[in-house]
């Protein structure tokens, strides 16, 4: 984990977003992965979606587990809050942070390992109760801190770096948050930074869950042949069928597309996620169109990738689900969140 700054020093032609931050702003100490790490691809796409959305960074609070990717909150958003809970955890907390203040910007970075394995039922129940969130799963295939074994998201079949095959069937995090009800799914690369950007930015504008797993390759353990997460076998097999573009609701809608050319969902805030070159017969507001499409085309060794499902507003997040006030928890007196002894009395003789 680093904790030394990146220079202060601002180049003249950083543009400001309307809060009047630069991209630096939204950095943070320097990265201390490898060389090439998909991870630090992924950061810079957050740094740049968290800028271009104009989110202050006081108002986020970013939340990991354990992990290379876990390690990632640290090297973007210095002014956030933050906190790394332990292995498979972060799940948990956020959905303590999101009760608790509902005004802050959730973002939860995993991994493959962290989310997969020990975390399967914390992501699981974090998905069940469409926490508002936008969850990043960094997703390389392999334990990176532990040199390399496979995780529960390796594809069957795919070798190790010892030339090992992996026996065991695979956990898709697509398909598994679909099955669960998730109200916003989507996949991307790391080395896909146009496609990656306006995901992020549609995700953290999502009332709910928001799941964007993303191939992330790890150089050093899952970056050769016969990996099915490298660099080379994702650029050979990505197959961006499902591109998208992010319209928010502050910016008048000028273009016009012909019929049939493109599909557009408003969200709960007004701004609008325009879907292009959607294949014939995709909805991506239909869950079962949409898994049954990901399983037929998965299974030739595709990788899918864009914003694959979006609800734009029929399940409830966490908050209207539990009829929770407006107001955060944090700003609401003590009187209002502890009423006393006769209050408690009367609660409880209406479960007698």
């Amino acid at each position: 984990m680093s904790y030394i700054r990146k220079p202060a020093a601002r180049h003249p032609s950083l543009r400001p977003n309307a809060l009047g931050l630069t991209l630096r702003d939204y950095e943070g100490a320097m990265s201390t992965m490898c060389a090439g790490c998909g991870h630090d691809s992924i950061t810079a796409a957050i740094v740049r979606a968290f800028h271009e959305t104009d989110t202050p960074p006081y108002m986020v609070a970013k939340l990991s587990g354990i992990g290379c990717s876990s390690k990632t909150p640290t090297y973007f958003l210095s002014g956030a809050h933050g906190f790394n809970s332990a292995h498979g955890r972060m799940p948990a907390i956020a959905t303590g942070a999101a009760a608790a203040n509902r005004a802050l910007t959730l973002i939860g970075v995993s991994g493959d390992g962290d989310s997969l394995s020990i975390g399967l039922g914390q992501m699981s129940h974090a998905i069940r109760r469409n926490v508002n969130m936008l969850y990043v799963i960094e997703n390389n295939g392999v334990y990176g801190l532990t040199k390399g074994q496979f995780s529960a998201s390796a594809d069957r079949g795919s070798k190790s770096k010892r030339g090992e095959p992996n026996t065991q069937q695979s956990i898709d995090p697509v398909m598994l948050a679909l099955s669960l009800g998730a109200t916003f799914v989507a996949r991307s690369f790391s080395g896909d930074k146009d496609q990656l950007v306006p995901i992020l930015k549609a995700g953290l504008a999502h009332r709910g869950f928001a799941l964007v797993d993303v191939v992330s390759p790890c150089v050093t353990f899952n970056d050769h042949d016969g990996s099915t997460k490298s660099y080379l076998y994702t650029r050979e097999h990505q197959e961006a069928a499902i591109e998208m573009s992010f319209v928010p609701h502050r910016d008048e809608i000028v273009a016009e597309y012909a019929a049939g050319t493109t599909r557009e969902v408003a969200m709960h805030d007004g701004s609008v996620v325009r879907f292009s070159k959607v294949p014939e017969g995709y909805d991506p507001t239909d869950r079962r169109s949409v898994m049954d499409w990901l399983a037929e085309h998965q299974s030739s060794g595709a990788v899918p990738t864009g914003l694959l499902f979006l609800d734009p507003g029929a399940n409830p997040e966490m908050h209207a689900a539990s009829k929770t006030p407006d107001t955060p928890l944090t700003e609401l007196p003590y009187e209002s969140l502890c009423p006393g002894a006769a209050a408690l009395e009367s609660l409880q003789r209406g479960y007698r």
